[in-house]
Order: structure tokens, then C-alpha cells, then sequence
């Protein structure tokens, strides 16, 4: 489908209307990490955010999320 990627939060948000595949959801990591860095943070902020323990995810479930944005953040340079 080609999505673009999200520059702002609204943008990301407007995500959750499309029906969720791989693609979206690469496209969802790279506009969550373009909207991060236009905030000024570094990919600790970003992590701290995200990787919170909130119970929707355990533990080796955030690890390997940390590991993907740790990814997106380099590849996206």
C-alpha cells in the first residue's frame, strides 16, 4: 500500500484506521521515531517512553522492541 511516513503525532495516530500488516507497522516505527527526534529526544527518551510497564507487553516482548527501535533509530540517520 505505500503508506507515507508520519511526521507528526496526529499523523501516527491516524494509523490505527488502517488495517494493521507489517508494512504499517514499519511505517508506524519510523513515524514514531521521525516525531521523536523533530522533539529534540534521543532514542533513551524515546525507549523510556515506549518500553514503560504498562502490562501490555512482558518483558522479553519490550527487550525485543527496544532492540527494533534501537534499529529504526540507526537506519533512519
Amino acid at each position: 500500500m505505500n503508506y507515507p511516513v508520519p511526521t507528526s503525532d496526529g499523523e501516527v495516530i491516524a494509523l490505527r484506521q488502517q488495517p494493521v500488516n507489517d508494512e504499517l507497522v514499519a511505517v508506524a516505527m519510523a513515524g514514531i521515531v521521525n516525531v521523536a527526534r523533530s522533539q529534540g529526544k534521543s532514542i533513551e527518551e524515546l525507549k523510556a517512553e515506549i518500553l514503560a510497564d504498562d502490562r501490555l507487553l512482558n518483558m522479553a516482548q519490550r527487550q525485543l522492541l527496544s532492540q527494533i527501535l534501537n534499529e529504526a533509530w540507526q537506519y533512519l540517520l
